[in-house]
């Protein structure tokens, strides 16, 4: 993906948006709404009433990029829609652009180094 990865923090409006908004209109919503810093780093994510868009807005140190998606077959998966915010793992946001079902990604579990061989 184009874009943020790693330990990125992903923040996802659980209510859907007008999609007729660009990037400025979402930076708004972002302060407004979700009472937060859209210059932060953190990638926002929104859903359109149809399920099979989804835009994102983030900073990249150099501008706001805007990045939308729209499947072809099938739906994102998405939370319940209710006014709130929602985080998830650049993982979770990875599987969530590919159409998949985020809730099913699972953290990295922790691996023992081995002090010995054998």
């Amino acid at each position: 993906m184009i874009g943020p990865s790693g330990t990125v923090r992903v923040m996802v409006a659980t209510k859907p948006v007008d999609f007729r908004k660009g990037m400025e209109g979402l930076a708004m919503l972002v302060r407004e709404h979700m009472q937060a810093d859209p210059f932060s780093g953190a990638v926002y994510v929104f859903r359109a009433k149809r399920a099979d868009r989804i835009k994102l807005i983030f900073w990249d140190g150099t501008g706001l990029c805007l990045f939308a998606k729209r499947l072809e077959d099938g739906v994102f998966r998405w939370p319940k829609i209710e006014d709130g915010v929602m985080r998830l793992s650049a993982a979770e946001l990875s599987a969530l652009l590919e159409g998949l079902d985020w809730r099913r990604v699972h953290a990295a579990r922790e691996t023992v180094v081995p002090t010995q061989v054998g």
